[in-house]
């Protein structure tokens, strides 16, 4: 039993913690009353309490003076962990979390709200694993990694309980509608906008949702329910949403009345425009001048619509915004002239070259993060739970399941990918395809991973995997065979057909380039203004990709370009490359070449090889539309 001093300190400690929380009083006052707390729980040792304050002061350091919280953080992590007090090791791994999530160091934010999901889920603080859940969703919407986002807020929905229940389902659900919206299933994410409207507990996050609802219903074309929504939400008082709010709903209500050719568009843009200036909110003015730009490039004033596009690209370049430089470079090309406009030009497929790598590296990190502390828990709840005399046995019985599991299911996923493959061909060629699909993806199982699966597994069975460096090589080798796994069903998955597969093929197109080979694509807007069949849409699809995986394997080519004209009632497709090209007579040795003529055969359709050694890769496609 506590003596009576001791009665007394913790009183004080409590004490002092209160008046830390105060709204009444200072930023200075706060700091002071926990720097009291923390000594004396020091002075008292008494760990539960120690951490308390330790927690506590952290949260006051992130938010007032982070300039000098990492030391003091630190030191409540490496006392967490010297006591093996898994609820304090989470709530340190959290102030670190958001500490680094200040400094927009993501990655390692994202690191340390992954351990502190891990370390509360031990403790069953389901309402903690969800606030980390949420947090580090935020982290791969700012990256457009929306289907890790996708994934973590599904997570989410599992833990949350009766503590911040309707809040935290408004969240997730919301979080789910994004993802949705920028994957393009507008139906799944107003499904999900109506779920978080459910659960929304205040008018201010109503008319939040709300606003996104009327930008799916804009996306969707369905442009008559958009205006009406927005209408409604433009006259919201004042004092229940920002200034900022009010200039997103008035700009999505220009964009809904520019896709009705209705004059009020432009009012409402300068409506938003003017709010945001007096805001100073700089990314809000970069999507207002982009929405000027292309409403005054549809009008055909070239003049002003490339002042706004400057104006788009000098904001979104300082803001460090990708895809609004992206988008207004390409106003740019569009409204400048011949050669400010090839300039620009060049600037956008550097630009979009270059971030299409670096997004890749991030959905991969991310994703290993994810999935190197995802092992990291199962092995750490595995061996809280052996003998000592077991754990080398159980270690390996343990890997050799992962490593089952992993191949069942890569098995079941390239299961899946084959039928859908198959399903999505026309009756005509269904037979032929078939065999020529599972032929190639057999050969690359049996080629690319079926040695390195036989290794991995050898290795599981026979190394001692208690060690650290064989921990790690077992890692790397499955991480290299997921890689694999994943580009081989990337080859192999369902096309978009509808009104997205002309940016579907350019994103394909482009995914082939890098800073060893320049690919430009010329007319493809002829293609998104004619009609083309489903399956000769398919067909154009797999030829390019058919030609560019040959040109990656074979042509040592540093220039390609693609070519897409119209001419009569006929689509010609023009592909070039500077590469070594091959001979005529080797042609049909080529799997993927013969499959290419096979492709153009099935929908009545020609192909002209145009070919020198050492001088390049000439293709003519040709079909009727």
């Amino acid at each position: 039993m506590p003596s009576q001093q001791e009665k007394s300190s913790i009183d004080a400690i409590y004490s002092y913690l209160e008046l830390s929380k105060s709204d009444s009083i200072s930023t200075e006052k706060k700091l002071v009353y926990i720097d009291k707390s923390y000594l004396l729980a020091k002075k008292l040792n008494v760990d539960s309490v120690i951490f308390q304050t330790m927690n506590r002061k952290g949260e006051l350091l992130n938010q007032y003076n982070p300039d000098i919280a990492l030391p003091f953080l630190r030191e409540f992590e490496e006392s967490a962990k010297n006591k093996k007090d898994t609820l304090n090791m989470g709530h340190s791994f959290l102030n670190l979390a958001d500490y680094y999530s200040a400094k927009q160091q993501d990655s390692i934010a994202f690191s340390y709200f992954n351990k502190s999901k891990i370390q509360f889920e031990l403790k069953k603080d389901s309402s903690l694993v969800v606030y980390s859940l949420l947090m580090m969703s935020d982290i791969l919407k700012s990256k457009d990694d929306y289907y890790d986002m996708e994934a973590v807020n599904t997570e989410a929905l599992s833990f949350i309980n009766q503590t911040n229940r309707n809040y935290n389902y408004s969240c997730v659900y919301n979080n789910l509608g994004i993802s949705l919206k920028e994957t393009y299933d507008y139906k799944k994410s107003l499904g999900y906008y109506k779920k978080a409207k459910q659960y929304a507990e205040d008018e201010f996050t109503r008319v939040i949702i709300d606003n996104n609802i009327a930008s799916v219903f804009i996306l969707n074309k369905e442009y008559q329910k958009a205006i009406g929504l927005l209408s409604k939400l433009e006259g919201t008082n004042s004092e229940i949403v920002s200034e900022r709010i009010k200039s997103n709903i008035l700009n999505n209500l220009g964009l809904a009345y520019f896709k009705v050719n209705d004059s009020r568009a432009l009012g409402y843009y300068f409506k938003a425009l003017s709010i945001r200036e007096d805001q100073r909110d700089e990314y809000g003015l970069i999507g207002s001048y982009i929405q000027l730009a292309n409403y005054y490039k549809s009008k055909e004033d070239n003049l002003l619509a490339k002042k706004y596009a400057l104006k788009a690209y000098e904001n979104a370049s300082k803001m460090k915004s990708i895809d609004e430089r992206l988008d207004a470079l390409q106003i740019l090309v569009n409204s400048s002239a011949e050669n400010e406009s090839r300039a620009f030009s060049a600037s956008h497929f550097r630009l979009n070259d270059s971030i299409s790598e670096v997004r890749q590296r991030n959905k991969n990190q991310f994703a290993n993060i994810r999935y190197d502390f995802s092992n990291q828990k199962e092995q750490n709840q595995r061996l809280s739970t052996q003998k000592a005399e077991t754990t080398l046995l159980l270690e390996k019985q343990k890997n050799s399941t992962l490593l089952m599991y992993f191949v069942i299911l890569f098995l079941l996923g390239l299961t899946v990918v084959i039928i859908n493959f198959l399903n999505s061909k026309s009756k005509k060629e269904k037979i032929r395809v078939s065999y020529d699909t599972e032929t190639r993806i057999s050969k690359k199982l049996h080629d690319e991973l079926a040695n390195d699966v036989y290794h991995a597994m050898t290795f599981a069975e026979t190394q001692d995997l208690s060690a650290l460096s064989n921990k790690e090589m077992l890692l790397k080798d499955l991480d290299n065979i997921y890689s694999r796994t994943r580009n081989i069903s990337k080859e192999n998955s369902l096309i978009d057909t509808g009104q997205d597969f002309v940016p579907s093929l350019r994103d394909m197109m482009s995914n082939y380039g890098n800073h060893e080979v320049n690919i430009i694509v010329n007319g493809l807007d002829v293609l998104q203004n004619t009609t083309v069949e489903t399956n000769k849409k398919i067909t154009v699809y797999r030829i390019l990709q058919e030609l560019l995986v040959n040109m990656k394997k074979h042509s040592q080519c540093s220039l390609v370009v693609i070519t897409f004209k119209k001419i009569d009632k006929n689509m010609i497709v023009e592909y070039t490359d500077n590469g070594i090209g091959v001979a005529i007579q080797q042609i049909n040795l080529k799997s993927g070449l013969l499959n290419v003529e096979n492709r153009i055969k099935a929908i009545e359709g020609t192909l002209t090889f145009d070919n020198a050694i050492q001088k390049g890769f000439k293709v003519r496609i040709e079909f009727p539309v």
